[in-house]
């Protein structure tokens, strides 16, 4: 092989590999404790001097043993997420969790997580969860999940949790694989952005008609995050 051809092999197999660790690299020293004071733009966040690092800085009395409000919207869900913006030492680590409750007939909407794999596990209840593979496919991947189960949920696709169960409510425990995973509920985006979208838009897509969309734009479409 010509010394041409290998300079050419080598900087394609390195471009190959940087492809590969791009959306999620390892961090490159021991962490890198958010700095919230700083005014810096940066994918992330600013790493504060290791010298003022506290164990503070890692610790979140989050009280996540306490049943929280699920009467707070519509879709009778909660979701408590413990991410960067709520401890400081998670950044570059590439995790985050949440706990989840739901009402009886409660339900975490359809929705996705553009930064973050999702890893479930019912600590109480019911629940029947799936998600819906892309285009063109669209498959529909379901399961009815009991107290201890696990399942989960791939990164970007849309998933959702319902308890089924009428008189009893539900809790999980989900692990996500980002720092800051992000959430998009679908029908909060669709129908209540800010601007709307234009009606002519959603009519044709959602194949109803124009007071339809309008009907449901209308609606309030609460959060069910804290």
């Amino acid at each position: 092989m010509g010394s041409s051809s290998y300079i050419l092999l080598t900087a394609l197999l390195a471009l190959a590999a940087w492809q590969a660790i791009a959306s999620d690299p390892s961090p490159l020293q021991d962490f890198c404790v958010a700095d919230n004071s700083s005014r810096v733009l940066v994918n992330g966040f600013i790493c504060k001097d290791p010298k003022d690092v506290k164990a503070e800085d890692f610790f979140l009395a989050a009280k996540l043993d306490t049943p929280r409000d699920t009467k707070m919207n519509k879709v009778g869900s909660n979701v408590t997420l413990i991410n960067v913006m709520r401890i400081p030492g998670l950044n570059t680590l590439g995790i985050s969790l949440a706990r989840i409750d739901y009402a009886p007939l409660g339900e975490n909407p359809p929705h996705t997580h553009p930064r973050a794999t999702e890893i479930l596990t019912v600590l109480e209840g019911t629940l029947y969860v799936g998600f819906v593979t892309s285009n063109p496919e669209n498959k529909f991947l379901s399961k009815v999940l009991n107290k201890g189960d696990v399942f989960v949920f791939p990164e970007g696709l849309i998933h959702f949790q319902f308890n089924p169960n009428p008189y009893k409510p539900a809790v999980a425990i989900a692990a996500l694989s980002s720092q800051n995973p992000g959430a998009i509920t679908i029908a909060n985006a669709v129908f209540g952005s800010k601007p709307l979208i234009s009606d002519d838009v959603l009519a044709k897509a959602f194949q109803v008609d124009k007071k339809t969309v309008d009907w449901l734009q209308a609606q309030f479409w609460a959060d069910n995050h804290n």
